[in-house]
């Protein structure tokens, strides 16, 4: 039986599906067979993030029109052979929640992780993500109105009776938080009252058109706080990325105003 994550945010922009595709190939790395499932229908780039928009043949309508089986609509990573994705498109095309469960069920038996990438906001693909989930991850920013929308999905995830409902902070910068110019990570646990996840560092390497960090060299830092992440997700540890670490001390001072200065 497959574990049922969605993946999904109060606010838009926040890097919820670039969160939804490294997690999903982290986990593949571990051995564990994954497929990402796109539910953003209509505004789907999952397949970009992940490298494949070149290689769908099929996609999760063509399923429901019995066109294909759910498993001949995968697309299998090229460089991960544990990774799948089920592509969605640019259709308006309704999708219930009884046709979902249908296609998670012909995957349940063959994956360990089945990843939702859910539409931001609370609208009818919200809704219909989160009823057919057993856990839930929360992608926030470090500002407030990200938060504040966070707080707003928490407690609708919480009328669901999802089994676990955790956090993941992206875009957090160590510079500004040692500058006290960004809320810290303990202040986000606080006003979100709900555990965290995962810590992801603003950086260069992560966004839709770069794909999954992986290919970067392990000393990258996005690369550790992703394999932080998954570890805290498989084994239930709460080992947290610490974003601020180069640039404490005199010389995390020097390495702060220089970029400031830049």
């Amino acid at each position: 039986m497959a574990r049922k994550i969605v993946i999904t945010s109060g606010k838009g922009g926040v890097g919820k599906t670039t969160i939804s595709a490294n997690l999903g190939n982290f986990l593949a790395l571990q051995g564990y067979k994954v497929v990402v499932m796109d539910l953003d229908i209509g505004l789907n780039n999952l397949d970009v993030a992940l490298g494949v928009e070149n290689k769908v043949v099929f996609d999760i309508f063509d399923v429901l029109n019995n066109r294909c089986r759910a498993r001949q609509a995968l697309i299998q990573d090229s460089q991960n052979p544990y990774l799948f994705i089920m592509p969605s498109n640019h259709s308006n095309i309704r999708l219930s929640k009884s046709e979902l469960n249908k296609i998670l069920s012909e995957l349940d038996e063959f994956f360990d992780y089945i990843l939702l990438d859910c539409p931001a906001g609370i609208e009818e693909g919200f809704h219909r993500a989160v009823s057919v989930a057993e856990e839930a991850i929360v992608v926030v920013t470090p500002h407030i109105s990200s938060i504040r929308d966070a707080d707003k999905v928490i407690s609708l995830l919480t009328s669901y009776g999802l089994n676990d409902i955790r956090c993941v902070v992206n875009r957090v910068r160590g510079d500004l938080i040692m500058d006290r110019e960004m809320l810290t990570v303990e202040d986000i646990h606080d006003l979100l009252g709900i555990n965290m996840l995962g810590v992801i560092p603003e950086d260069d390497c992560l966004s839709v058109l770069s794909g999954c960090v992986s290919a970067q060299k392990k000393q990258n830092k996005s690369y550790r706080a992703f394999t932080l992440l998954t570890e805290n997700l498989i084994e239930g540890t709460s080992k947290i990325y610490d974003c601020t670490l180069g640039y404490r001390g005199i010389f995390g001072l020097l390495k702060r105003k220089i970029k400031r200065s830049v």
